[in-house]
């Protein structure tokens, strides 16, 4: 199951990304992007391992970003790539068949390649303007989500989508109503004053009852739904 809140770790204001993550499980998150830029892989790995011991203690599953091989050796839940990244074919092969791959989409283009490439969920966005991005793609805001998810529709492609970049509390209510299946957020969460309470307002909206439906075919054994 994929669930409906995404925290992506960033590096908080008095500790590591471990630090955020430990006080995002804390807070009830129980999806875990680790997303380290610019770093040795050797620390990466490390981050992993101990982010990975950490999400096991609040029964919470950890993707790695960028990096399947890390992923693998960490023992992660799954690895999401990033357009430039690797292939989701070739990671597919490195990981196997049963660990999660999310994939980046900025485009309905985008939709279609992931899909095609055997992505279980995308990452779609950015919502608005994030400073965590670098070499951000063009902003799709509201409109961006309606039609994409309405091209979506048309064209019968059935796939969880996480809408990311930028997000806020007040913005989840009116993102879900596109369709979407769930959000990511980051410095939301990381720098909120009230962590849990944020947690909690957040999964009110997710699971708040909608209009639309998620994009994905409950029948298609090769998808993850959504938790609710």
């Amino acid at each position: 199951m994929i669930d409906k809140l995404h925290y992506i770790s960033q590096q908080c204001e008095h500790g590591s990304h471990l630090t955020a993550i430990q006080h995002a499980l804390e807070a009830g998150c129980k999806w875990i992007q680790l997303r380290v830029k610019n770093e040795l892989n050797d620390l990466i790995l490390k981050y992993a391992i101990e982010a990975n011991k950490i999400c096991k203690q609040y029964d919470a599953k950890l993707i790695v970003n960028d990096h399947p091989e890390i992923a693998l050796e960490a023992g992660a839940y799954g690895v999401h790539l990033g357009l430039e990244d690797m292939p989701i074919a070739q990671a597919r092969i490195m990981v196997g068949g049963k660990m999660i791959i999310g994939g980046t989409a900025n485009s309905f283009q985008h939709i279609r390649q992931r899909t095609a490439e055997g992505a279980d969920y995308i990452g779609l966005g950015p919502y608005r303007f994030t400073a965590t991005k670098q070499n951000l793609k063009p902003v799709l805001g509201l409109e961006g989500y309606k039609t994409i998810l309405q091209q979506m529709r048309v064209f019968n492609i059935h796939i969880p989508i996480i809408a990311v970049g930028g997000i806020l509390l007040d913005d989840i209510a009116a993102i879900m109503q596109t369709g979407v299946c769930g959000v990511a957020v980051s410095s939301a969460l990381t720098f909120a004053d009230k962590q849990e309470k944020m947690v909690e307002k957040m999964y009110q909206y997710l699971n708040a009852p909608s209009f639309k439906t998620s994009h994905l075919n409950k029948s298609d054994s090769n998808k993850r739904p959504c938790s609710k």
